[in-house]
């Protein structure tokens, strides 16, 4: 992930570096309390190491605004300064307009572009989304905004069926259950009828886009082989790389659209870059001036991967991210000298 994370970040045309890192901190069924004290203390010993100019640290899997919030202001108490030294900040404490929905936005922007490329549009198209945390969540928010059809959403204990498409009441609910309640999926299909397939992922329900916005290696090959057969024509991961290497392949020489994580979701970290320039320059922008940006790094990511994976007729939107990423840091590497 901390490899992929150097390639993503430099894709998105902004000065970053990447990088990887976590805990075994485990927040389900944790209190808040709880969650606070374990933010305090893991601040406390990770302040030293990072900084602006140094490492800055942003949300992922079990770090939302919650727990940026108390990573951040552990981080102030113990440096007495304001810095834009963590990102996925709170509006009230210089967080950035659509930081939240980024990472959903970005994948369904990059997915725009790709289908436009091959001349087809995303109005109207039955989409699979998995998960049901932030990306999914804003994933869907865009989908049923441009007129896709969601048809699922997900979590670890089962997917729940949503054949007439998500509506936004549909999404408000799931919102609250899952940022408030921290309740399961199962509960959204009891509440509106919906049928729930326990312990099992959305890909066989037939789609023509499927977006993966849940943990890692989450679509296998099973999974992608049911995707082709049911006529799916795009995948378009929102996660960081939920699709297994051998499921890749699959879908590859099928040649069909894949858009691969470190370009379709560097929305987040795009937006992360933006709200670290605003902090640096002491301004907020606009909600419509940072989704443009957002739309034009993605349109920016999207030419890129066209540019190093055209072949053909068929753009091999893996090695062009893959190539595009690495020459930026191999370019910079190289002008660095040997060290």
């Amino acid at each position: 992930l901390g490899f992929e994370q150097i390639l993503k970040n430099s894709l998105t045309t902004l000065p970053m570096g990447g990088g990887k890192g976590g805990s075994d901190f485990n927040p389900k069924g944790r209190s808040d309390d709880e969650v606070m004290r374990f933010c305090q203390s893991f601040m406390t010993e990770l302040a030293r190491h990072i900084g602006k100019n140094v490492d800055v640290p942003a949300g992922d899997i079990g770090v939302g605004g919650r727990e940026i919030g108390y990573l951040f202001g552990q981080y102030r108490r113990i440096r007495n300064e304001f810095t834009g030294t963590l990102t996925g900040k709170g509006r009230s404490f210089g967080g950035s307009l659509i930081r939240p929905e980024a990472t959903g936005y970005g994948s369904v922007y990059f997915a725009r572009e790709m289908l436009t490329k091959a001349g087809k549009d995303i109005e109207g198209m039955d989409c699979l989304v998995s998960g049901s945390g932030n990306v999914a969540q804003y994933t869907t928010e865009k989908l049923i905004e441009l007129g896709a059809n969601v048809l699922s959403m997900s979590d670890s204990a089962g997917s729940v069926h949503i054949p007439g498409g998500m509506k936004r009441e549909h999404l408000d609910y799931v919102m609250e259950l899952k940022n408030e309640r921290r309740g399961r999926i199962s509960e959204f299909a009891d509440e509106f009828g919906l049928e729930y397939l326990e312990g099992k992922r959305p890909w066989a329900i037939p789609c023509q886009i499927a977006f993966p916005s849940a943990p890692q290696n989450e679509l296998d090959k099973n999974d992608a082989r049911t995707l082709l057969e049911n006529g799916c024509i795009a995948v378009c991961e929102g996660a960081h790389m939920p699709t297994t290497l051998d499921a890749v392949h699959l879908l590859e020489e099928a040649k069909i659209l894949f858009g691969p994580a470190k370009a379709a979701n560097a929305g987040g970290v795009a937006i992360s870059g933006l709200e670290m320039t605003q902090n640096s320059m002491r301004l907020s922008w606009t909600r419509e001036e940072v989704d443009n940006k957002l739309k034009n790094i993605m349109e920016s990511i999207h030419d890129k991967c066209v540019q190093y994976g055209e072949n053909g007729e068929w753009i091999d939107y893996l090695k062009g991210a893959n190539t595009a990423g690495f020459v930026k840091v191999a370019d910079a590497m190289m002008a660095y000298g040997v060290v």
